[in-house]
């Protein structure tokens, strides 16, 4: 079992929680000034994109290692295109690219990332059937869009 707390902070005014994770580690979150925070800590939205940026990124790099390929750059970008009903807002679709630099095989990187998004990334399985999420690879500069159903 997996397990966090989260504690309102001590200015009872704004909008400041700050979580515990099963592992120890704090994250601040807050909302914007004109909603009653004051921009000090993350949006709640914004980290199940960090957490799938994080999972699928650990999980490439363990992959391209196991095929002896490093990377001289890695980097994740995640951006969601937010429903347009009034409430709740949520993410419609997701597009996650992996912006890569290095001697790296194309085949060995896509072989990875697809690995990452249906097999070891618990964070795409969770998101499996509920969103859609576009990949796209960027290596060495030439931009590449993965299939949507890999094999």
């Amino acid at each position: 079992m997996s397990r966090i707390t989260m504690t309102r902070l001590a200015d009872m005014a704004g909008m400041r929680f700050e979580g515990e994770t099963a592992s120890g580690h704090t994250i601040v979150m807050d909302a914007k000034a004109e909603v009653g925070g004051k921009d000090a800590g993350a949006r709640p939205k914004e980290l199940p994109f960090v957490g799938l940026a994080g999972c699928t990124g650990m999980d490439v790099i363990s992959i391209l290692r196991k095929m002896r390929q490093e990377p001289d750059r890695f980097d994740i970008e995640v951006e969601g295109i937010t429903s347009t009903v009034e409430h709740p807002k949520y993410w419609e679709e997701i597009r996650v690219i992996y912006h890569v630099e290095g001697d790296i095989d194309q085949e060995k990187l896509t072989k990875a990332i697809n690995l990452s998004r249906t097999r070891y990334c618990g964070v795409s399985a969770m998101l499996k059937g509920k969103v859609t999420v576009h990949y796209q690879v960027i290596l060495n500069g030439e931009s590449t869009d993965l299939p949507d159903n890999p094999e």
